[in-house]
């Protein structure tokens, strides 16, 4: 282990932060003995417990924004499966599939700007109606604290709103709202008394830099749960033509992720089925949570397979 990596572990175990410097700095040293390091912090911090959750694409397509990397918005010229109102047949399947199976958390993805309040007030009467036995997520763009309340009040644990990517570089990805608008909604949430899952994507074309900034984001936050998506070049899409990340920089990414933020869960997301061996290295290098299943408009991988290669790797689901 080099001397940069042995200082920087005894500073994370000894409950010190990295500064953005030190982190940018250790993103460049040897790939293989920065993962073994980032593996032992998540041991220490996190043991081997390891969190599923699975999605459902409750509203999709038609989305008013023009996210760059995004197959539903309405800018582009791209053919997804099907554009649809919010479904409450399809939540109500898919919240009985997980009541029956061991994934005990499930998040309700709506696509479009933010869900309006005559769709809060369907998906809190369905909750209210319903005995879930399950955590249930609610990932609706950019909602207010009103809302946030109500979908507390009905039993909703958690909030997903993706930062998506540093803040200097939020505006290469979208103009119809803005990084302040993320960090607001997050906020809302969480005075509401919710937990907050907030990630976002790699491969969008930003620096290494980009990436650790948006790690020092989410801790500022104080955010647990966080998914990196690794981006899936979307024919239609402005990103089509984007060059897919090397897996040695997604490992360095997710090592360093777990450098900055040695307690929560770095959750595997869209874009995982690129990947030549599905993740597996991704859970080496800092990684313990995943996202399950089929994406929202991309397969995933059958929970079968990646129950299969927790357990193999040591983790306790």
């Amino acid at each position: 282990m080099s001397d940069l990596i042995k200082e920087l572990y005894k500073k994370v175990m000894s409950g010190e932060d990295l500064d953005m410097e030190q982190a940018f700095a250790l993103y460049f040293e040897n790939s293989d003995e920065l993962s073994d390091a980032a593996n032992k912090i998540r041991m220490s911090f996190c043991g081997s417990k390891f969190d599923f959750c699975t999605i459902v694409n409750a509203k999709s397509g038609a989305c008013s924004e023009d996210c760059k990397f995004c197959a539903q918005s309405s800018f582009y010229d791209v053919k997804e499966p099907e554009s649809y109102g919010l479904n409450e047949a399809l939540i109500i399947k898919n919240i009985d599939e997980c009541s029956k199976s061991v994934i005990k958390r499930l998040s309700i993805v709506t696509s479009g700007r933010s869900l309006n309040d005559g769709e809060i007030k369907v998906i809190c009467d369905l909750l209210d109606k319903k005995n879930t036995g399950i955590n249930i997520c609610v990932s609706g763009g950019l909602m207010s604290f009103e809302q946030f309340i109500k979908l507390k009040k009905s039993g909703v644990t958690r909030i997903h709103c993706n930062i998506e990517t540093s803040r200097d570089n939020f505006k290469n990805i979208c103009s119809t709202h803005t990084f302040e608008d993320k960090i607001n909604t997050i906020k809302y949430a969480q005075m509401a008394g919710l937990e907050v899952c907030s990630g976002g994507i790699i491969g969008l074309g930003e620096s290494y830099k980009d990436r650790i900034s948006m790690a020092y984001e989410l801790k500022k936050l104080n955010i647990k749960s966080i998914p990196v998506n690794i981006l899936n070049p979307i024919k239609g899409t402005p990103f089509e033509n984007k060059n897919r990340l090397l897996y040695d920089d997604i490992i360095r990414t997710l090592a360093v992720f777990r450098f900055i933020l040695p307690d929560s869960f770095i959750r595997l997301a869209g874009g995982r089925r690129l990947l030549n061996d599905n993740g597996r290295r991704c859970l080496l290098s800092g990684a313990n949570a995943a996202i399950t299943g089929d994406m929202l408009t991309t397969k995933g991988i059958a929970f079968t397979n990646d129950k299969n290669m927790i357990e193999k790797l040591g983790f306790i689901d």
